[in-house]
Order: structure tokens, then sequence, then C-alpha cells
């Protein structure tokens, strides 16, 4: 079947093995992506988000309500036939990273910003063997090519389906260290969009939230959340546990 219809027509979904990894069908017929490619995921917990996703549809499908379904699409339309230049683009955050470009001031600000980030910055200095030049204001400051070079090797690595999801937590945030430590399940989602959202606390902090403003970061941390969440799904039984990322510190 296309990838999108415009009413329910089938009974029953469900999952099928396809080689090394799952497609999800409707009444046996494979679900294809809107570019006409077999929808096929790689690991059964995605699949499983996939199928329950097309099983809960009453009559209209909605693409809003189904957001596995137009990530793993997204993996295999986009991202997969253009890996290369995908990961490229995520990887060139890492020459301007967010959490290296501190304020000139005030103090308190400045305070905040490296209580929050610093943690950061050395976890990717420890894990990734990729440590950053932190400067003040928004003039760019060379990276070590060393450092570039590893963060760009961590970002080659993934499969599509996890650059999929890296490539939003990525543009989500501005930063790709953060981006990656979202990868890393001993952070809990909650704290890194907080700790991506620093600048912005001190601003309402100071001058008070606008509606528009705050309907416009919880939509931008839902799809953080979903992001994350979409890695942990891709990486089922790969290189991780199947239990969803941890969303509050303990």
């Amino acid at each position: 079947m296309s990838g999108w219809v415009s009413r329910r027509f089938w009974s029953e979904a469900a999952i099928g093995a396809a080689g090394a990894g799952f497609r999800v069908l409707l009444d046996g017929r494979a679900v294809r992506t809107p570019a006409r490619n077999e929808l096929i995921v790689p690991t059964r917990a995605l699949a499983e988000a996939v199928r329950a996703e097309w099983a809960a549809v009453a009559d209209r499908i909605d693409p809003r309500q189904m957001p596995h379904t137009r990530s793993a699409n997204a993996a295999i339309d986009k991202v997969a036939p253009h890996f290369d230049d995908v990961a490229a683009m995520i990887a060139a955050y890492g020459e301007t990273d967010l959490l290296c470009y501190r304020a000139e001031g005030p103090e308190e600000l400045r305070a905040r910003q490296a209580e929050a980030w610093d943690p950061l910055l050395d976890w990717a200095a420890r894990e990734l063997g990729a440590r950053l030049v932190v400067t003040q204001g928004i003039v760019p400051v060379p990276q070590p090519a060393e450092s570039l070079a590893r963060l760009g090797a961590a970002v080659f690595a993934l499969s599509p389906f996890q650059l999929t999801a890296l490539h939003d937590l990525v543009s989500l945030t501005g930063s790709l260290v953060l981006g990656l430590a979202a990868t890393d399940r001993r952070f809990a989602t909650g704290r890194l969009w907080e700790l991506s959202r620093i600048d912005e606390a001190w601003q309402i902090a100071q001058w008070g939230e606008d509606a528009e403003a705050a309907a416009a970061a919880a939509i931008k941390r839902a799809e953080f959340e979903h992001a994350r969440n979409f890695w942990s799904l891709a990486s089922c039984g790969m290189s991780e546990s199947c239990a969803p990322p941890p969303e509050a510190e303990t």
C-alpha cells in the first residue's frame, strides 16, 4: 500500500519479519513510504510503535498522530539515500556548538551557563575524546581538528534511523554535544531539554513568558522527546536497553 491514504481500509495491523528487520502489514499487505519504498525498520520495538499507530487509526489518517511512522518514512526516503550529506550537516554543528558560546554578561547568566553546560562538554571530552573550546560572545572560535574528527566519526557511525533521530535532537537544540548526550541513557530527557534552554529561561525570568513563544517551545519539547524515544526504539536490542529513556533525574 502507499505511504498515506485518506481513510482506514484494513482490519488488522501486524508485524512481519523482513530479513534482519521488521515490516508492518495491514491485512497482510506491506506498508510503503511516500516514496514507495517498503517500510522496513531495524528493531521489533520500533515496528511495534509503528504498528500501534496504524492500529489506532479510527477513520481518517492523521499523520500528525503517527510520529513514529513519519520518522521511519524520513529515515528510509530522505536520510538513507543522502546519508553522507545529512551526517556532514549534523557533524558541522560541532564547529559552532551552542554549549561553547557563553554570554559576555551578566555574571549570573554566565554562571548558569557554566554550571549547566560544562558537565556536558566534560562528558564529550571523556566519552568521545572531543574536548571543545569555550568562548564568550558570538564570534566563531576554531575548534580542535581532532575533536571535530571524533565528533564526526560518532555521527557517521550511526544507522539511517539513528541519524534521523540525531538530526532532530541536534537541530532542535543547536548543539551536537547535547544531541549526542541524548543518545546516552544516563541523561534524563527533561533535564537535557532544560539544559538546551538556559538562555531562554533567563530571558523569561527577566521579562516574563510570551504565550506564543511558550506554545512554540512546548511543540519543540514534544518533538525532542519523540526524537529521543525514536532513537531508543531504533537502537533497542542493538546498542541499548528496550526500556524508554528516563524522563526525569532520579
